[in-house]
């Protein structure tokens, strides 16, 4: 990390100080110096519970003891295997589940709707298996015990679907659900722990590590188109299940030093997180414009759809512009492990999204089919961007003790974001198209105008906050 980087992230931790830390007293007791002839120790800041924690921008990202370049490589080979793996399957398994209830009940396309519903629903407890991954002495065993939970479970449900009660198999798929968490959030933040504390290399991975998300909302459905028209919906349902089951199993291949962090198997509280979460600056700020911009854009491709079919006048058009996004995304993804991401991430995710404003704006704009094809990709291509540098302020500003709480905290409110705004954008898109993506727009523009808001008003309180021990900070206390 350049110095200038250095400087920007430990102002932006600087946040916290002015609303947490009370001044110093008068009547303390005076502290006594060190011995003569012993080295004085270094201060310690005592936790308290409630208060946020700021993290050392310099130590945010514990690193293991650095292995050889060629053995982190291939641990980051296995790691993106097993990401894609079971993401692909995540990605795939809501249509997959739609498709065998179309042929296996009365009522299917409803019945594929609420277990598509029960497979994400239970991202609510994020939070509590983050905790819960943060305090085990090896991540990887609950990770790959994760996948191979949601695989078979997954596949459970699809064999027991017209043979046993809907509630069995609506309990399955649940329990399959409640590992999403650690599918998304929680193993991306094990990914600086692979790759070690090299900055650069950091940000390069976390550029392929957003390329499997594109990979897999492509992958996923694709297979389960193909083969459920070969062979069936269940054949594509087990398949689903037997590639999260190997995700699993590749990720026992990690070296088991490279997946715990320098918190030693320490766990916060989940109130404190949270805390964590709202009171360091960057990632208080990242979270909310991320959640407003989500609910803006999280229907984006229900628009795609509607707009195609009205510039192109067929079904086809429309899925097609949603095909576009979605390639958009993976490239700019793409774009950004090959090229990684430099400069403080905050400031970039916020540029970001301010891009991402300009480009629903420009799609809103475009005159006919063929320019629609372009600005609905570059618009996807820049949402991935934006995703990858989400993922570096998590990993910079995560306290070590709290590192999956926050990335799957943060994953959770996107999400939970992204399907309020899928919801909203369904009931208006008979708006029109063209009207409901400006709409986007200034709801994406207002997420930019919070953050800086939000940047200028803790800069400019911690600059007039009185200096500990003044005169004004007497007169406060």
């Amino acid at each position: 990390m350049t110095d200038q980087v250095r400087r920007d992230a430990a102002s932006a931790v600087a946040d916290q100080s002015t609303d947490s830390d009370p001044p110093p007293r008068e009547d303390a007791a005076p502290t006594r110096g060190p011995a003569p002839g012993r080295t004085p120790a270094p201060p310690r800041t005592p936790f308290r519970p409630g208060a946020p924690v700021a993290p050392d921008p310099s130590a945010a990202t514990p690193a293991p003891p650095e292995a050889p370049a060629r053995a982190r490589g291939r641990s980051l080979a296995v790691y993106l295997s097993s990401a894609t793996l079971v993401r692909s399957a995540n990605g795939g398994a809501a249509v997959a589940l739609v498709s065998l209830t179309l042929g296996t009940t009365h009522r299917g396309a409803a019945l594929g709707g609420i277990l598509a519903a029960l497979l994400t629903a239970p991202n609510v407890a994020g939070p509590w298996m983050a905790r819960w991954l943060e305090s085990v002495r090896d991540p990887r065993r609950l990770l790959s015990c994760g996948f191979v939970v949601y695989g078979l479970a997954l596949s459970g449900g699809a064999l027991l679907l017209g043979r046993a009660p809907i509630g069995v198999v609506a309990v399955l798929v649940t329990f399959g659900g409640l590992c999403d968490p650690l599918m998304t959030g929680g193993l991306s933040s094990r990914l600086a722990l692979i790759v070690g504390g090299d900055q650069r290399a950091q940000r390069r991975a976390e550029g392929w590590d957003s390329a499997t998300y594109g990979v897999s909302t492509i992958i996923g459905p694709a297979v389960v188109a193909a083969l459920a028209a070969v062979t069936g919906p269940l054949a594509a349902v087990l398949t689903l299940g037997a590639a999260a089951v190997l995700a699993g199993l590749l990720l026992l291949l990690l070296p088991a030093d490279q997946a715990v962090s320098a918190a030693g198997g320490a766990s916060m509280a989940v109130r404190d997180t949270v805390k964590v979460v709202l009171g360091v600056g960057p990632l208080r700020r990242i979270t909310t414009a991320t959640m407003i911009t989500s609910l803006g854009t999280g229907g984006i491709m229900v628009v795609a759809v509607v707009f195609g079919r009205q510039l192109g006048h067929s079904v086809g058009a429309g899925a097609a512009l949603g095909a576009a996004f979605g390639a958009g995304t993976l490239c700019g993804a793409l774009l950004t492990g090959a090229f990684p991401l430099t400069g403080e991430p905050e400031r970039l995710a916020i540029r970001l999204i301010a891009v991402n404003a300009v480009a629903v704006g420009v799609c809103a704009a475009a005159p006919n089919y063929v320019v629609a094809l372009v600005t609905f990709a570059l618009a996807g291509a820049g949402n991935a961007v934006l995703f990858t540098s989400t993922l570096a302020v998590r990993s910079i500003y995560s306290p070590p003790a709290a590192r999956a709480h926050v990335f799957i905290i943060m994953a959770g409110f996107k999400v939970a974001a992204a399907s309020a705004g899928t919801a909203v954008t369904g009931s208006l898109v008979g708006l029109g198209a063209r009207p409901v993506l400006l709409m986007d727009c200034a709801l994406v523009a207002v997420a930019a105008t919070v953050a800086v808001t939000d940047r200028r008003l803790t800069r400019h309180r911690r600059q007039t906050a009185p200096a500990p021990g003044s005169a004004a900070a007497e007169t406060r206390t």
